[in-house]
Order: structure tokens, then sequence, then C-alpha cells
């Protein structure tokens, strides 16, 4: 899930877009896509090809559209819904880096003793999944990655990792309400309920986590973990057990009580993690206001937000809006449209939507079969929902640009685009149609 859980689908255009416009645009965005799928090949940064083409679609679709202000304003609609994210993306890796430079992670790794791969494999997997439901997936996949970095020597065996973490995390985020945007989507929009969706879903999704697992265990058996060697920075430069605990458990508990804070104040969640990261500031602050500045500076906030990869969240506002065009031009909902006049069964449409999901953002996806299919027709918790929920939240997985924690994987582990193609795409799809199948075993529709 990438986007904001407040997203409408536009109203109909007054100035409709011309066919060969449409075309253009189409064709930008498969060129931006190629050029971001190759980004090693070609030796330039993926961040660059989506802010060209981002540039390029709005370009195209105002000049085309020839309505200023109607162009204005859903340009600023799609920005709010993307600043959203970045802001969120930015406040979650600050702390995470806050907790990393007081060594706060070591509270976790000092607990897993275990000396083999496909053990710790395991463990991770079944962490994050449980964990992605809590929090979300993306936050998710970020503190997971930052441990790896802590368990991990090899970056073979670090790449692995980040891809079952991925998997597991979209997985985890597609049975709960709080777990993945889409599924937030679908939650306020009264399309599904949260009991019934956990116990719909809970299982299925377990399922496209397990399969993936267990063939990867399976594939590292016998081979053993190789932990990074320790420098004075690993044991946080003299911080007290005090400091490490205090910084660990603040900064999870903030980003644990964000789906708690937008419950009760219904404002989005960048708003809890920005408040979250005053409150850290100001408790490290304290906590190192008598020491001297060359020793403070490695724990301040400051210093954390230098650490950030900001690369990732500019390729995040480039691939974003890029995306909000072919929803404001209403390529998305004609794809839609097509799909239900091609296809016409309902399971199989939704299943190839979760696979587009791998390709396209999901987020307008979802917004546009939930403009496409009314209420009325498919009540709150129908087969329709609940599998959209379900084949959106785990399609994402496919691709490693399919999904916000598969984007953050790739920035923080710098994985390439055909890597995870030739290694974990086939994983994903294999568990993505066994929990499919799961669903759709448990979910005999009532004759």
């Amino acid at each position: 899930g990438r986007g904001p859980p407040n997203i409408r689908t536009a109203p109909p255009p007054q100035s409709a877009p011309t066919r060969p416009m449409l075309s253009t645009l189409i064709v930008v965005f498969l060129l931006a896509y190629t050029a971001i799928a190759l980004e090693h090949p070609f030796g330039i940064n993926k961040s660059a090809s989506a802010l060209i083409g981002a540039g390029l679609l709005w370009t195209l679709y105002a000049l085309g559209t020839g309505d200023a202000h109607r162009v204005s304003e859903q340009l600023g609609e799609s920005l709010t819904g993307t600043a959203q994210i970045v802001f969120f993306l930015m406040g979650a890796m600050t702390i995470v880096e806050v907790v990393d430079a007081h060594n706060g992670f070591e509270v976790i790794t000092r607990q897993i003793r275990t000396r083999s791969l496909s053990t710790l494999m395991w463990v991770v997997g079944m962490v994050t999944f449980f964990l992605s439901a809590i929090l979300d997936n993306l936050t998710t996949t970020i503190v997971m990655i930052s441990l790896m970095r802590k368990l991990l020597e090899r970056r073979e065996d670090r790449l692995f990792f980040a891809g079952i973490i991925v998997i597991a995390a979209n997985s985890g985020g597609a049975w709960s309400p709080i777990g993945d945007v889409t599924t937030t989507m679908l939650w306020i929009g009264g399309q599904i309920t949260s009991i019934a969706t956990i116990r719909s879903l809970l299982l299925p999704s377990l399922v496209s986590m397990l399969i993936p697992l267990a063939i990867t265990a399976y594939l590292l058996r016998g081979r053993e973990v190789v932990s990074p060697g320790r420098t004075d920075e690993d044991h946080g430069l003299g911080t007290t057990e005090f400091e490490r605990n205090l910084m660990f458990f603040l900064g999870i508990g903030i980003l644990v009580a964000v789906p708690a804070f937008k419950t009760v104040t219904h404002l989005p969640p960048f708003m809890g993690i920005l408040f979250g990261l005053g409150i850290l500031w100001l408790v490290g602050d304290l906590v190192h206001r008598h020491k001297e500045d060359e020793f403070k500076t490695h724990f301040t906030l400051a210093h954390a937000l230098s650490k950030i990869d900001l690369s990732s969240l500019v390729f995040f506002i480039g691939i974003l809006l890029a995306v909000a065009t072919l929803e404001h031009s209403h390529i998305l909902g004609a794809l839609a449209r097509w799909l239900d006049q091609t296809i016409g069964r309902q399971e199989l449409i939704i299943l190839v939507i979760g696979i587009v999901s791998a390709i396209v953002d999901n987020v307008p996806l979802v917004a546009a079969s939930m403009g496409m299919y009314d209420l009325a027709r498919f009540p709150a918790d129908s087969l329709l929902w609940q599998f959209l929920a379900y084949c959106a939240g785990t399609g994402g997985s496919i691709l490693i640009i399919g999904s916000a924690a598969g984007v953050a994987a790739m920035g923080l582990e710098k994985i390439h685009f055909f890597w995870y193609v030739r290694k974990i795409s086939w994983l994903a799809l294999i568990g993505y149609f066994a929990g499919a199948g799961a669903y759709l075993l448990l979910s005999v529709p009532p004759a």
C-alpha cells in the first residue's frame, strides 16, 4: 500500500482528455517505468527517471486538458497525498536512525541467539508478519531491515532477508485494517469491517507468507549466520544501558502508537509520526544535555536526519505524482471497466487487479475499484471487498516497486530491480496464488 487513506476517485472531467493525449501519457509512463527498472544497466538513478516521468506526465496532462484551474486543483490533491507519505516515511526513518545511534536494537539482537540462517529466517518472517499488522507494512520493513544490518554481515544474506521481509510485511498488512493503506481505505470507506476481515483474511495472508518463507529457509539450510564485527559506533559511543533502553522503547512505542493516534483523532498518520518525532527529539536533548558537544552530535536528531536516505524519498515523490496523472486522466478507471467487460468473473478481475498492483500503485487501483462497484450491489464484507483487500495488499510483493515496503527496502539495501525479479518475484507469486486459493476455498459463497 502506498498512499493516503483518504483518496477519493476524481469526478468525471468537464473537458475530457483526447485519445492521442491518453496514449501519449501511457507511453511516457511506460518509458519512465522501464528506465526505473533498468536503473543499473543505464546507470541513471531511479529518482531522476521518476521525477522526469512525473514532470512530463503533468506537463502533457495540463497542456492536453487546457483547464488550468482544474489541473492545479488535482495536482494539489495529489501533492497532499504524496506529502503525507513522504513526511510519514521521513519521520519513521529518522526514529529508526535515532534508536540505531543509541544502539537500541541491541535490546532485540541480544535475544536472538541462533547460529542457523534458516532458523533466523523463520523468526524474522513471523515477527515481521505480526508486527506489520500492528504498525503497518512500511514502518515494519524499515525497522526489520535496520535490525538485519546488526545481525548479518554478508550482503547476499541480507538481500534474501530483505525480500522475505517485504513479502511478510505486505502479507501481514493485508489482514489488518491498519496494516496496509489499501485495507485502511476499504475500512474507512465502509467496504470491510475489522473483525470480519481479520477472521477471513488471517489464514490466506499467513499462507501467502509461509510458502515463500519455507522455500527460502529450505534453500538457506545448513548456512551459518555471519555477524558483523563490532565497532565503537556499535557500542553507542558509550551510551548507558538506561539510554539504550529508553530510546529503544520510546522509539518503538511512538511507532506503535501512531495507528492508535489516527483512530482517536482521525488525523492522518504523518501527523502522529511528526508529533512523536518531536517528543523523541525533546527527550534526546534532555538526556544528553550535560555531555560535551563532540559526543552529543552523534545522538542528535539533526545527525539522524542527515543519515536517512533522501533519494528514496525523492523517488517516492516522483513515482506517486506520476501515477496520479493516470488516476486523474481516468486511465485507471477505464482499465477497471475494460477488465469488467473482458473478464467478467469477479474473482478473476480481483486476481488481475492484484497482479497489476505490482506494477501500478495499488492505492489508485483500489480507489478506482471503490468507485466502480457500489455498496448497494456489493455490501460490506462481501467476497469482492475482502478479496480485493487481500489481492491488492499481497500482490504488491511480486515486484519490488509494487509496494511501499518494497520501495523502502530497495532504498535501504540498494536492491536491484532485476535481482528481485530473479530471486524473489517467483516466491511472492507462488505465495500470492496459494493465499488466494486458500481464501476462495474458505469462503465458498452460500447457495
